[in-house]
């Protein structure tokens, strides 16, 4: 079986930090939005299945699936003892150029308006993705959620351990599956 692209890419980092001693630390992007997702329409069985697609549904299905997986890694991790770290992290709302999309419909725009006070600008919502990637303070942190550059809490299907490695099995087949 070969290699998948990131697989590749995680022995190298390994390598490199026993070889240099610099830790390694991979930052997976997720969002508040994986509340909407309370596990149940989580079901790996079906997560292919077009006749059920809700496009607020599958993104909110994704940033749970961006959780446990950097859970799932964070736990290998830790059991090869490697000098890697894995988190995962919600950037906040941010007003990027994806809402020029948005305000052409004019329901859209309106609640836009409402909420546009609220929405960081790219440096702010740059924020917590470089504190997690760089500070010292989570230097050997690792399977951990942050959000406003602190430590959060995600839901408890976030924190299901078991969902994280039936999820990690599913995801190598798929690969698996893909390559043949």
């Amino acid at each position: 079986m070969a290699l998948s692209y990131n697989s590749q890419r995680i022995i190298l980092m390994k390598s490199t930090a026993k070889e240099t001693g610099v830790q390694g630390r991979i930052v997976n992007l997720a969002s508040t939005a994986h509340r909407r997702s309370d596990g149940k329409g989580f079901d790996l069985n079906k997560l292919n299945n077009e006749s059920k697609y809700n496009a607020f549904s599958a993104y909110s299905h994704s940033k749970l699936a961006n959780i446990l997986h950097a859970n799932e890694l964070s736990r290998r991790f830790q059991e090869e003892g490697c000098d890697l770290t894995a988190n995962s992290l919600h950037p906040g709302i941010i007003g990027t150029n994806i809402v020029r999309y948005i305000t052409t419909n004019s329901v859209l725009a309106s609640i836009f308006s409402l909420v546009k006070p609220f929405v960081k600008d790219i440096p702010q919502g740059a924020a917590t993705t470089c504190y997690v990637a760089l500070h010292p303070d989570t230097k050997r942190v690792s399977g951990k959620y942050f959000a406003g550059c602190n430590e959060a809490t995600p839901t408890s299907v976030a924190r299901d351990a078991e969902l994280a490695k039936r999820l990690w099995a599913f995801s190598e087949e798929l690969v698996e599956n893909r390559s043949k």
